[in-house]
């Protein structure tokens, strides 16, 4: 266990009382339990179809189990904090494993953009260059891709425990539902705002330089589409694509309201702004599996084989 000297006394955990004003917070944390086990079986579930069916081990379902496996950690990094406090009333929170979760929870929102993104990019090669597109994304590409990305995301949210564990502390109660940045500055001793601008930054290239880079595929894939004769090549696309654009609606739309409602002067209530970051924690990930086991054809059959198989010895 980690300590920190904080004007002569020694912090060995955080409160966590974001959910404090909650009327009935059992209820609450079993819905987040039962959400949290959706995400898990689901997320698990896709991984195996694809690992399991040697069909699938192409680029596009590769990126499929990586943005599954983001899920499950983007989850992970703060659920069961959340289902803690709420179920079993436990508050609290060591200062090494908030740290820790601080910097998965910002990775893993950063990794979110980033397999969305790739995803975006797979669909333009697979849908401009169709005949070169085993040739451009390789299995072997797409794992090189995959694991930089990761890189770059590991680099980039290093900034988040860099700049907060030299900090002083002068309390211990976070007003938060688990340790994000914003909750572990406003425990510091210190003016927040410059390290608020500091993650903003990183924050703004890393939100729209994604979502630049997704609309710019688009872009170029309405290009083609507009360029097509035939409708029903037109209707193969628009299928193609249908699944990830949902995906970037599910997962963009929360954090471009917080962000719209912030600059235009909105003050939004910590309740209200706790409700915006569960959402957007959980939303995509329950809604990104069952969306690529239902649209996707060969994870779809696959799912249909084993319920056949399945009912007779019900």
């Amino acid at each position: 266990m980690s300590f920190q000297n904080v004007s002569g006394m020694i912090i060995k955990e955080f409160v966590l009382g974001g959910f404090d004003t909650v009327q009935r917070p059992l209820v609450v944390g079993v819905v987040l339990l039962i959400v949290y086990m959706l995400v898990m079986t689901a997320n698990l579930a896709n991984i195996y179809f694809i690992i399991m069916d040697k069909r699938l081990h192409q680029p596009m379902y590769l990126f499929i189990c990586n943005l599954a496996i983001v899920d499950m950690l983007y989850c992970t990094s703060a659920c069961p904090t959340m289902i803690g406090v709420l179920v079993a009333g436990y508050k609290t929170i060591s200062y090494v494993p908030c740290m820790v979760q601080m910097f998965i929870f910002h990775l893993s929102a950063a990794m979110e953009m980033f397999a969305i993104s790739v995803m975006a990019f797979d669909r333009f090669i697979a849908i401009g260059s169709p005949l070169r597109y085993h040739s451009i994304l390789t299995n072997l590409r797409s794992l090189l891709i995959t694991v930089t990305l990761w890189i770059v995301a590991c680099t980039l949210l290093a900034v988040a425990p860099a700049t907060v564990i030299p900090l002083p502390f002068c309390q211990s109660t976070l007003k938060y539902v688990f340790c994000d940045y914003a909750a572990v500055i406003r425990a510091t001793c210190v003016d927040p705002n410059p390290y608020f601008n500091v993650l903003s930054v990183v924050s703004f290239f890393t939100i729209f330089g994604t979502f630049g880079f997704i609309c710019l595929s688009y872009l170029k894939i309405l290009i083609v589409v507009v360029q097509m004769s035939s409708m029903s090549d037109k209707k193969k696309v628009f299928n193609t694509c249908f699944s990830h654009l949902i995906v970037i609606i599910c997962y963009y739309a929360p954090t471009f309201v917080l962000i719209v409602l912030t600059r235009i002067g909105v003050v939004l209530t910590l309740e209200e702004r706790h409700g915006l970051m569960v959402g957007s924690l959980l939303g995509p990930s329950l809604v990104n599996p069952f969306i690529y086991c239902l649209r996707t054809k060969e994870i779809r059959n696959k799912l249909l084989r084993i319920l056949s198989k399945v009912e007779p010895a019900l």
